[in-house]
This record gives structure tokens, C-alpha cells and sequence, in this order.
């Protein structure tokens, strides 16, 4: 039933559903992140900011990503386009978008110089794009391999929740 409500929606309204999906389940990573935090306090204000950041940037960026790949990265046999795509995900997205963009924008979104944004990235890349590379490269391979490319995106934001309040709590350091 609200597998047949969110493809009705997909259909319809795939930008919007896609943003309301991944803006909520962003949102959840967080809230996850604060409650298993050292924080006693809970931070509604960086709630917000995983949400924003969930439906108005990666919602649209990462439709767009998997549709991309899907029509760029063509192999001969399901499994090397499948490889391929992991390869191009994880060897561009992750390290030189993904990463980047996440730090970037909460350090805008949190009030932060400039100059203080760059030393959060530079210090947390590596770390993050290490992790990274624990978790998305396995689920990616059966997302490209198994998945249609229109749930790609709600596929990656079920998983995400762990992967958000990874990034959460990492970004919530120093």
C-alpha cells in the first residue's frame, strides 16, 4: 500500500516526491545521529540543515546522478556496466562532488567563513571518503545491478539513514 503511494507519487511528481523523501530520511539520519550523540541538548537548528540539505540539494543532484549514469556508462554485460558505474560513482561522485558539496554546504548553512569551511573539508575528506568507500561501493553494486533507475535515489536514501548520521555526527565534531 505505501509502496503503491510513493510510486503514484514517483510518477506524478518525481522532483517533489524525490525532495520530500530524501529531505525526510536526511532529516532522520540526524535526528538518529543526536540520539546516540554525547549531546545532551537537542539541536533542532542542525535537524533543519540535514533536511534542507537532503531535499533541495542532494534530492535533485543525485535524481539527476543516476539518470546520468544510467545513460553515459554502458557496458556489454550487466556486470561490467554495473562495475562501471560503481567505479565512476565512487571514483568521482564520492571523492569530488558528494564529500565536497556535504561539508560545504552545512559549513554555509551553519554561518561558517569561508576559511573554516575548507579546514572542516580538508581535515574530514579523507575520513569520509574512507567510510565511504566501507558502505557505498557493495550497496551500489546491487543498486545499479538490481534497481530500476527511477528508485535508485529512494534505494540509496533508505541506506543513507546510516550514512547520515555518520556524516552528521562527523560534521557535528570540532
Amino acid at each position: 500500500m505505501l509502496f503503491q503511494l510513493y510510486n503514484r507519487m514517483l510518477v506524478r511528481r518525481p522532483y517533489a516526491t524525490n525532495a520530500v523523501t530524501t529531505a525526510f530520511l536526511f532529516g532522520a539520519g540526524d535526528v538518529l545521529a543526536q540520539k546516540v550523540g554525547s549531546s545532551k541538548d537537542y539541536d533542532f537548528s542542525r535537524t533543519a540543515r540535514a533536511v534542507i540539505y537532503g531535499g533541495v540539494v542532494f534530492a535533485p543532484l543525485g535524481d539527476q546522478w543516476y539518470k546520468f549514469l544510467a545513460r553515459t556508462v554502458i557496458g556489454k554485460t550487466n556486470v561490467t556496466q554495473t562495475a562501471a558505474r560503481v567505479v565512476v560513482d565512487q571514483g568521482v561522485f564520492a571523492p569530488f562532488i558528494g564529500i565536497p558539496l556535504y561539508y560545504s554546504a552545512m559549513g554555509l548553512m551553519e554561518g561558517r567563513s569561508v576559511e573554516d569551511t575548507q579546514q572542516k573539508l580538508s581535515r574530514n575528506w579523507w575520513p569520509t571518503l574512507v567510510s565511504n568507500w566501507s558502505v557505498w561501493p557493495i550497496f551500489q553494486a546491487v543498486n545499479f545491478g538490481f534497481v530500476p533507475v527511477a528508485y535508485r535515489l529512494m534505494a540509496v536514501n533508505v541506506v543513507s539513514i546510516g550514512w547520515n548520521c555518520f556524516l552528521s555526527m562527523k560534521n557535528a565534531e570540532s
